[in-house]
């Protein structure tokens, strides 16, 4: 088995939509090439659940790109971990097939998800989860090519958080919506001065001097915060 490892701290650029090419000659009895990803994901967080994880196979668009405003989508996604306007913006945009986590993934935990599609040179995968413990963290990997990687082969990355730059880091009760608040997940209004999306800068908590945040110091989360390993078993 060939292993790549990479250290990602900013997500891969989405590429842009490359133009199908039809064949000639083929018949329509002919076997159509599957290829089989593995895609697994693992929280490496001491205290900071990631809600149920989008993995998307798509030709072209792309969900983020740093120091740009974040769509309404991803902010769906990082505000209130909700990735299903995020699922139908990338198969819009040229989808192959997608798939989300059954439940929240937990402090070390991890979840698998395999996808299987015909061959397609250029795909590419996205993959994107919210640290719920947090106004509009998340984590994920955009864009990233799979069309041409090997059977047997894999590639490894460990992920910085994004602040989606959606919603202002207070930690105020009521903004949060993980189990550590329980409060209000998506909210329409922006109020976060740079909106755009950039690395996070973790949690402060009341404990280190936030006036009025609801987390405490075990809250807070130093990057990496999420470990991805892609596998072409098929």
């Amino acid at each position: 088995m060939t292993i790549k490892t990479k250290w990602t701290w900013l997500a891969a650029a989405a590429l842009p939509l490359l133009a199908a090419c039809g064949g000639s000659g083929g018949s329509d009895d002919d076997p159509v090439e599957m290829h089989t990803l593995r895609v697994t994901v693992t929280n490496l967080t001491a205290n900071q659940p990631m809600s149920p994880v989008l993995v998307s196979l798509h030709r072209g668009g792309e969900a983020w790109q740093a120091g740009t405003p974040a769509s309404v989508a991803l902010e769906q996604l990082a505000e209130g971990g909700d990735a299903s306007a995020l699922a139908a913006a990338l198969a819009a945009s040229g989808g192959i097939v997608d798939a989300t986590g059954s439940a929240p993934v937990g402090p070390g935990g991890s979840d698998s998800f395999e996808l299987s599609y015909p061959a397609a040179a250029d795909a590419t995968l996205t993959l994107a989860t919210m640290l719920v413990n947090t106004n509009d963290a998340f984590a994920g990997l955009g864009g990233l090519p799979v069309g041409a990687l090997a059977v047997g082969a894999s590639e490894r990355f460990v992920l910085a958080a994004w602040d989606a730059g959606t919603e202002d880091n207070s930690e105020a009760a009521g903004t949060i919506p993980g189990p550590a608040d329980g409060g209000i997940g998506f909210d329409a209004a922006r109020d976060d001065a740079l909106d755009a999306v950039r690395v996070h800068a973790g949690v402060v908590s009341h404990d280190d001097g936030l006036a009025g945040s609801t987390l405490g110091s075990k809250f807070r989360f130093d990057n990496p915060v999420l470990r991805v390993t892609v596998e072409r078993v098929q």
